[in-house]
């Protein structure tokens, strides 16, 4: 059984446009919270210890979101996050968001373990691959 990182979060007045509705770029910046959330609360990876202690970091390398409906000001939005897949040194991310049951949007986001100094991909270290691996679902039989 695999797991599933969850979190919480309201709309704020900063996340609105003028009508009270969320700005869709701002579901980019949420996207990007919740990414840290997860590699800080439950890989025990947080991107100050990666950037800082590390030189590396985690760049976006693909994200294609699909839009269900808008989010309004005081909105409480549940976030849900799965690994898709895990390769050597990138790691696609599957978030869907929903208030009150009802989706608000579906992401596929692909990061990349990258050296800050080089600029180029290297191996996930092995205790971030085998932390990621828990929230990965079992390959479904064709």
């Amino acid at each position: 059984m695999s797991e599933i990182f969850k979190l919480k979060r309201q709309v704020e007045f900063n996340h609105c446009d003028p009508a009270g509705i969320v700005f869709y770029p701002r579901y980019f910046e949420m996207i990007s919270s919740v990414t840290e959330r997860f590699f800080s609360d439950a890989l025990d990876l947080s991107w100050a210890k990666i950037v800082l202690t590390q030189d590396h970091g985690t760049p976006m390398g693909n994200i294609e979101v699909r839009f269900h409906a808008p989010s309004k000001l005081e909105d409480w939005l549940d976030f849900s996050l799965t690994v898709k897949r895990i390769g050597r040194s990138s790691a696609t991310l599957h978030i869907e968001c929903h208030c009150d049951g009802e989706p608000r949007f579906t992401c596929v986001a692909t990061l990349v373990y990258a050296n800050i100094k080089t600029g180029k991909s290297d191996a996930w270290p092995e205790a971030a691959r085998a932390a990621m691996i828990r929230f990965q679902p079992p390959l479904k039989d064709k």
